[in-house]
C-alpha cells in the first residue's frame, strides 16, 4: 500500500471515529451516521490498496 493512500485511510478512519464520538455525546444522529461513513469510506479505501498490494505481489 503506498504511503499516501494508507495515511488517508487512516485519516478518514480516524476523522469517523471522533465525529461519531462526537454525534453520539451530543445526541445528533446525523453527525453520528456522517462518521460511520467516514470510516467506511476509510475501511473502503485500504481494502483497495490492500487488494493492489496483494495483485503486485503475486
Amino acid at each position: 500500500m503506498s504511503g499516501t493512500e494508507k495515511t488517508k485511510a487512516q485519516a478518514e478512519q480516524a476523522k469517523g471515529k471522533v465525529k461519531e464520538a462526537m454525534g453520539r455525546m451530543a445526541g445528533n444522529e446525523r453527525m453520528a451516521a456522517d462518521g460511520r461513513a467516514d470510516q467506511a469510506k476509510g475501511n473502503a479505501r485500504q481494502a483497495k490498496e490492500d487488494a493492489k498490494d496483494a495483485f503486485r505481489r503475486h
